[in-house]
């Protein structure tokens, strides 16, 4: 909006609260109805709805021009327009190291240090890398994650310690994998460059990570051994099916060389999905072959490897596990999460034009006198939105879009909202029984979500590291000379 017009009286918080709750109220029947299927429309569609509630108390009683709420949402989409590049560049990425065999090849040898003694912190480790390559928790349990549960299972594991540890390193990868959709949420409603939000990430995840590998490992030590063939059929059915090489795992090497180098995302995105392109070529024609229709020929191979950037691929390798977990959806399986995204910005922008974000953040800015306050309130914002909201998505954006003028007012980095955020709602999601990510995870393990609960430590650990991290002041920078802009008295 236009800072030279003369500045509207804020709506009364009472009024700004109404598009909050009924948008909360609506989640929630939804996830109820559809569950785990919500996001492929119904979120959306009650997005739209609270936009259009918020949008119409905005003109008939605040008397805001439609014009400037229409303005507001297309302003809101176009600043994440980049984001919604680089999740079509993700779903590519995703298939394509995939079926050029570098996460099967990931998989593989990360299996050979799967000993009992040292099974549940293997478990974790083995989680956190498919889920970094992947880019997805959801993707990563329900395929290796099932494989495990068997093999802790025959092992004598409590199924809630082995649950504990596929989520803990799954949710890990999640949180801080550039492919993630989470990860590229929470950066781009803050406003935060993707790679400088993983890397501040860091100062909280690996020290959260660390004392959550520390537990399983501890508690395994003890294990004996009872059944390793599991593993070895798993292993066994992924050779037969791939091309194993550790000069695939060139690729991962170069896009982390590139990621260090701090070349733009859209960038790094998209050399290292070509660079799997090309590697996919050399060293799994075959597969391409299969996804074209079985042909052979240079044009099916072709064929094959466009299909694996931008559509859905599925091999038959004998294991129904395996089966899902080289399956892919390519840039159209991001389709639902840009849906999602476009809406809430819709929504973000009628609640900016109407003022009435504005008056949600001026209330809590009463509360946050220091730094440690500013964290620990977000941290509990984002913890109360996962529960009322029941989905992790929404959650970020709503905590990001509720904190980001707060920060900037009171001086500090955006990386830090990004973060916080991040500790807060994306590891914690799964930890909510109603929550979309709770459902869908105790589902497919066969485990409830309070039996696997208390062993999840790095969802735990990661909301109380962001609070301790804020206590100690670690790289956490604030300019003073905009802490005194406008802020209201307290």
């Amino acid at each position: 909006m236009d800072s030279t017009q003369p500045k509207r009286q804020l709506p009364p918080l009472r009024i700004a609260l109404i598009p909050v709750v009924i948008l909360i109220v609506l989640l929630f029947l939804t996830i109820r109805t559809f569950g785990s299927d919500a996001l492929s429309g119904a979120s959306q569609i009650v997005l739209l709805t609270t936009a259009a509630i918020c949008a119409a108390l905005a003109v008939f009683v605040g008397k805001i021009p439609w014009k400037e709420i229409e303005e507001a949402m297309c302003n809101n989409i176009l600043g994440v327009a980049v984001a919604l590049i680089i999740l079509l560049l993700i779903g590519a990425l995703s298939g394509a190291w995939m079926i050029s065999g570098i996460v099967p090849t990931l998989i593989y040898y990360g299996m050979q240090i799967l000993h009992p003694s040292i099974f549940l912190a293997s478990c974790c480790l083995i989680c956190a890398v498919i889920s970094v390559m992947t880019g997805s928790s959801w993707t990563t349990i329900a395929t290796i994650g099932i494989a495990l549960m068997g093999i802790g299972e025959a092992q004598g594991f409590d199924t809630g310690w082995v649950a504990g540890a596929i989520i803990s390193g799954a949710y890990f990868g999640d949180k801080i994998s550039p492919l993630s959709d989470t990860t590229v949420l929470a950066s781009s409603v803050t406003d935060t460059p993707l790679f400088t939000h993983i890397r501040y990430m860091m100062i909280t995840t690996v020290p959260s990570m660390t004392l959550a590998l520390l537990i399983f490992f501890v508690a395994g030590l003890n294990h004996d051994a009872t059944d390793s063939s599991q593993i070895a059929a798993y292993a066994e059915s992924l050779k037969g099916t791939f091309d194993i090489s550790l000069w695939l795992l060139l690729v991962p090497v170069a896009t982390g060389v590139l990621i260090a180098k701090k070349v733009p995302s859209i960038v790094t995105l998209f050399l290292s999905a070509a660079m799997a392109g090309i590697f996919a070529l050399i060293f799994q024609p075959h597969l391409l072959g299969e996804i074209a229709g079985g042909g052979t020929d240079a044009g099916s191979i072709f064929k094959g490897l466009f299909v694996t950037f931008y559509g859905s691929t599925q091999i038959e390798t004998g294991n129904a596990a395996l089966d899902s977990l080289v399956a892919t959806r390519g840039m159209g399986g991001m389709m639902n999460t840009v849906w999602l995204i476009i809406c809430a910005m819709c929504f973000g922008g009628a609640m900016t034009a109407s003022g009435m974000l504005e008056s949600l953040t001026s209330f809590f800015l009463r509360f946050m006198k220091r730094r440690v306050s500013l964290v620990a309130s977000t941290v509990v914002s984002g913890l109360t939105l996962n529960i009322c909201t029941a989905d992790q998505y929404i959650s970020i954006i709503l905590n990001g879009n509720m904190f980001k003028d707060i920060y900037r007012k009171k001086g500090f980095e955006s990386r830090l909202l990004s973060r916080t955020t991040e500790d807060a709602v994306t590891v914690t999601s799964v930890l909510v029984p109603w929550n979309s990510c709770g459902m869908t995870q105790a589902t497919i393990l066969g485990v409830p979500t309070l039996v696997y609960l208390p062993y999840c430590f790095f969802n735990l650990i990661s909301p109380l590291m962001s609070i301790i991290v804020a206590i100690i002041g670690y790289k956490i920078t604030q300019h003073h000379e905009e802490e005194t802009q406008n802020l209201p008295v307290s």
